[in-house]
């Protein structure tokens, strides 16, 4: 598949509309619809901090990830907040749920996830796009994450102390 020219950048009339598309690109399974959301040197953080530095590294990574981890997922749209940072420059923040996720050694039904996904949303002349996304999981009563001597990471809550 030619990259060069399955991208065609996705302009929006509103920032929130970014949210939409990526959501609806992601119960497609389009990764290439999804990346198209993103100008050509977007950003983009997972829940785990893997971190890509254009549209086709961000594509990629979506690509595999609705093939393999997330092939019978569905995302629902909880919450939207946009801030207008600038008349040409928005940060849309949208809270989801994730169900459906693949299996994965001992865990052969995964539950429902929620997140809070940040994006960072530029007006050009022809609509806004995403420059840089950031995705969070939503740990329930957690207030932090903290690594044990082996490397092992474990969500905390200190106030339980």
């Amino acid at each position: 598949m030619n990259t060069n020219t399955m991208f065609q950048q996705t302009y929006t009339s509103n920032p929130e509309d970014i949210v939409v598309l990526f959501v609806q690109a992601f119960n497609d399974r389009d990764a290439v619809a999804l990346a198209n959301l993103f100008v050509e040197d977007a950003e983009f953080v997972n829940v785990v901090g893997l971190w890509w530095h254009n549209r086709q590294a961000i594509w990629k990574a979506h690509d595999y990830g609705l093939k393999t981890i997330f092939n019978q997922s569905i995302v629902e749209l909880r919450k939207v907040k946009i801030k207008l940072v600038t008349p040409e420059v928005a940060l849309v923040q949208a809270r989801m749920k994730l169900t459906g996720q693949t299996a994965h050694a001992d865990i052969t039904q995964p539950q429902s996830r929620q997140n809070v996904i940040s994006f960072v949303a530029y007006r050009q002349s022809l609509g806004w796009v995403a420059v840089s996304a950031h995705n969070t999981d939503i740990i329930p009563g957690k207030e932090t994450n903290i690594v044990d001597e082996s490397g092992n990471i474990t969500s905390v809550d200190y106030r339980e102390q």
